[in-house]
């Protein structure tokens, strides 16, 4: 299994505090030290869209100018924003099995784990 995001993200730190309290192994992958993965992102905006992927809730995107935000209309527009602003994708991505989960609600986490 393998964990994205960043590890000062509060989101990302209740869920891994959740799979280590749930006895889930696994590689954490930080956006910050080791970039985005492209091949990754292509995939997932492919499968899931660029509104699963953007967090629009978090402060990086509140930050960032409106032209910029205004311009992320698809995939292929959603993908360089995230490149450039790691912050900006929504965390964390839990990879698992040939399944994925996105950012940390609890009811999810238990739903996903219990597959």
């Amino acid at each position: 299994m393998k964990v994205y995001g960043i590890p000062n993200c509060n989101t990302v730190k209740k869920a891994r505090t959740w799979l280590e309290e749930h006895g889930q192994d696994y590689e954490f992958h930080d956006y910050k030290k080791q970039g985005v993965p492209e091949a990754l992102m292509k995939k997932l905006l492919k499968t899931y869209g660029h509104e699963t992927l953007i967090n629009r809730n978090g402060p990086t995107w509140r930050k960032l100018p409106d032209d910029v935000k205004a311009s992320v209309v698809d995939a292929a527009s959603a993908l360089p924003v995230m490149q450039a602003n790691s912050s900006a994708i929504k965390r964390p991505i839990v990879e698992h099995d040939g399944r994925y989960l996105f950012g940390f609600k609890e009811a999810d986490y238990e739903e996903f784990f219990s597959k």
